[in-house]
């Protein structure tokens, strides 16, 4: 990039690329998703096979061979499009199709990753659990036990993204009681074993059609192989992922605010009052103005983080600059974007206030962004506690 963070002629590509595929092919899925919490599972898997499945992939296991920043921008055109699809992207190919990259030994990334890129499998990431929300790690009451060649897992988890559909979970898991954080493993767990069970598909306000579970599991076998780097380890995955997860989350507000301000602008063009378009009003224009800067500088920052972090090697993260960029694009995303669709429902009047319209459904979307891979106080704590060190 630029030390002005503009998109380069390659990047630009790859966005307009996938901008395209997604108006075309997920855009008018968007409103069947929403109104019925509808899963079109043939579209997601024909992902693969249309190249937007396993853009960090290497090219010898079924990728595209890009970097995170590509993966970044085509999250940011389908979110544009269909921002629940796009979030049900983001944790198959981020949150564990990424992280099994990054972290998996040769056999495990052989294994999982190729039908990950190619859309046969579907994936999930187990962390969030009734008990253990921002306190993801210290809270976590899921065991894993070892028995054998295999650990025996028992628990629960909640709000997962993808859970209902999932063919593979990236789950973390407490083998070792005494050690709190530092006693969690990750393992690649078979969503198909009868000893996984969805105990309730989650019923939303926004992002509806992204399917969203409580997972149960209950004497659930998995083998040794299938522990993601080493045993009582896995807060190295955790805390580098999360950082990538944040900096990935982002890209949907960015779509989203982009797609708000496109609506708002053409309905503040064709809405007319007192004999003319509302547009020529300058409370309108003040609005939108505000919008456009608030979109712009969404933009701007996401790219700087995503270029931040886009070399961050496996284990890393979890402290230091990176930790504090990726908290902060989050952030400021989440923010901004709660601006833009309060500016933009204003602008739409009583036609924000329907439920089927699109700019309702945006803002219906709002407040995950904010809770989300870290909440926002948690979000403003990391950056806080990185200003102080030192």
């Amino acid at each position: 990039m630029s030390a002005g963070f503009s998109l380069n002629e390659d990047q630009r590509a790859i966005l307009d690329a996938a901008d395209q595929y997604a108006r075309e092919q997920l855009a008018p899925l968007a409103q069947r998703m929403d109104g019925e919490e509808w899963w079109p599972d043939e579209a997601f898997r024909a992902l693969g096979p249309a190249g937007y499945l396993g853009i960090t992939v290497p090219a010898n296991l079924g990728g595209v061979a890009l970097d995170l920043f590509s993966s970044g921008l085509v999250l940011q055109a389908f979110s544009r499009w269909n921002h629940a699809l796009g979030l049900s992207w983001v944790a198959h190919e981020n949150l564990c199709m990424n992280n099994i990259l990054r972290n998996g030994s040769a056999d495990q990334v052989k294994r999982y990753v190729p039908g990950l890129s190619d859309g046969t499998s579907i994936g999930c990431l187990g962390l969030t659990e009734p008990g253990a929300g921002s306190d993801a790690l210290g809270s976590m009451a899921t065991t894993a036990i070892r028995d054998g060649d295999d650990y025996v897992i028992n628990g629960r988890k909640l709000f997962i993204t993808n859970g209902p559909v999932a063919d593979l979970c990236l789950l973390y898991a407490k083998t070792d009681l005494d050690r709190g954080s530092q006693g969690i493993t990750a393992f690649v767990v078979d969503m198909h074993s009868p000893s996984v069970t969805v105990a309730q598909k989650m019923i939303k306000m926004g992002f509806r059609g992204s399917q969203t579970a409580e997972l149960v599991f209950d004497d659930c076998r998995v083998p040794a192989a299938n522990v993601i780097g080493r045993e009582n380890e896995g807060v190295k995955c955790v805390m580098s992922g999360l950082d990538l997860e944040r900096a990935m989350i982002s890209p949907i507000g960015v779509g989203m605010a982009e797609r708000a301000l496109d609506l708002s602008i053409a309905h503040a063009k064709e809405r007319k009052q007192f004999g003319e378009p509302i547009a020529s009003f300058q409370m309108i224009q003040s609005r939108l103005a505000e919008m456009a800067t608030l979109v712009d500088t969404m933009k701007i920052y996401n790219y700087y983080a995503l270029g931040a972090l886009n070399d961050l090697p496996p284990g890393e993260g979890g402290r230091g600059e990176v930790h504090k960029i990726a908290a902060t694009s989050v952030m400021y995303v989440a923010d901004s974007l709660n601006r833009v669709l309060d500016h933009a429902s204003q602008i739409h009047g009583g036609v924000a206030y329907i439920w089927e319209t699109e700019i309702n459904r945006l803002y219906r979307g709002i407040k995950l962004l904010e809770i989300g891979a870290g909440t926002t106080e948690v979000r403003k704590l990391i950056i806080a506690q990185e200003l102080l060190k030192g």
